[in-house]
């Protein structure tokens, strides 16, 4: 189970950081993601962590955004800066195991003036 937090409204040029607890799964074993739908779009993947901590990051986060994920925790983080409205979104963790897709609920981030 993941349980993804810290969404919010921030004004463009501003800063969130989202959480993604999981339980039943240990993150750090396992490719985790944060995906993200804009209203009448589909879900897009924003940034991937692998089993090795090597990141991928969608062209339009590159330097931006940082995903990472802490052992202790077990807990998964999206490091959002330069925030833009086209961030707007709810963004959803992920996470793969050889079994099973898991995804988080969903936290609503809106970028606005």
């Amino acid at each position: 189970q993941l349980q993804a937090s810290g969404g919010g409204l921030v004004q463009p040029g501003g800063s969130l950081r989202l959480s993604c607890v999981a339980s039943g799964i240990i993150l750090r074993v396992v490719p985790t993601a944060w995906y993200r739908q804009a209203p009448g779009k589909q879900r897009d993947l924003v940034a991937l962590i692998d089993i090795r901590d090597r990141t991928n990051y969608t062209d339009s986060v590159k330097g931006r955004f940082t995903i990472s994920r802490d052992a202790a925790e077990n807990t998964a983080y999206l490091q959002m800066t330069s925030l833009r409205p086209e961030d707007t979104a709810v963004y959803f963790c992920n996470a793969q195991t050889s079994l099973k897709t898991y995804w988080g609920q969903g936290t609503q981030v809106t970028v606005s003036s």
